[in-house]
């Protein structure tokens, strides 16, 4: 390879890892989020499901090695160092594997994920309790949830006639995070109460509330988005291939130090 071909080969890989560099960042602050979101449907996995605390933790470690992998890429592309670059190689190959992995994993479990995520949100419905303190942030979120969904329950109202206060309520109270009506919107947690009760108790299909369950508009916004999450995750796959195939080529066509001209003694 020509010094024109090598000089140009070693500051695309600089470039690259640049961007290896904001990704990491990206993905690292990404899993601190997933940690700290105490408002959004996120809070509601990550307070309840162990799997996504890892998964977080697996992030935030991703991250990290990500940047590591991108200052060492720039140091081994402007300096010429032959061993940085190809433990830059190897992390980049490791990540990718670990990538296409993890896809695969969630791709064939998703229907077990799904399962793990209806229990969680059944769970959470059924011990819903605007007075316990100690699940606040959690109902909360589930309120958020609801309210910028404009959706009620998992599949639907009725998840909601399993919950415990309602039930010895007899059906007279209604989640006010559910409400499709004007008058409830100033009030987003807890419970309202019916106006007008026909008779001593209610149900579901009479609370003025959204009918459809949040699992419709949580896939309804994973199928709105896949295509920009496909994009990304496509995106840098290539950015690594690329990345693997630069540092490799500078590796093999870096000349070795010429131990001739060093002065004998």
């Amino acid at each position: 390879m020509g010094s024109g071909c090598l000089k140009v080969t070693k500051y695309f890989l600089f470039l690259f890892n640049l961007l290896f560099l904001i990704l990491g960042a990206v993905i690292l602050g990404f899993g601190i989020w997933i940690l700290a979101d105490k408002t959004s449907f996120i809070a509601v996995l990550q307070m309840s499901s162990p799997s996504l605390k890892i998964g977080a933790y697996i992030l935030i470690s991703v991250g990290a090695l990500t940047m590591l992998m991108g200052f060492l890429g720039c140091l081994g592309a402007v300096n010429e160092i032959r061993c940085l670059l190809g433990l830059y190689f190897t992390c980049l190959m490791i990540i990718l594997i670990t990538q296409v992995a993890a896809g695969l994993v969630i791709y064939f479990q998703k229907e077990t994920l799904k399962e793990e995520l209806s229990r969680i949100v059944r769970n959470l419905i059924e011990k819903y309790d605007p007075l316990n303190d100690d699940e606040r942030n959690l109902q909360d979120a589930w309120d958020y949830v609801q309210t910028q969904i404009a959706c009620c329950g998992w599949t639907g109202a009725k998840d909601w006639e399993s919950n415990e206060i309602l039930i010895n309520q007899s059906m007279t109270a209604y989640p006010c995070s559910c409400s499709n009506s004007s008058k409830d919107f100033q009030v987003d947690t807890g419970f309202c109460n019916l106006d007008v009760l026909i008779n001593s108790t209610a149900a579901y299909a009479g609370w003025p509330v959204h009918q459809q369950g949040c699992m419709y508009g949580v896939e309804q916004w994973l199928k709105d988005n896949l295509g920009v999450i496909l994009g990304v995750c496509t995106g840098v796959a290539v950015i690594e291939l690329l990345g693997m195939i630069l540092s490799i080529s500078l590796c093999k066509n870096i000349h070795s130090e010429d131990y001739t001209k060093v002065p004998k003694s």
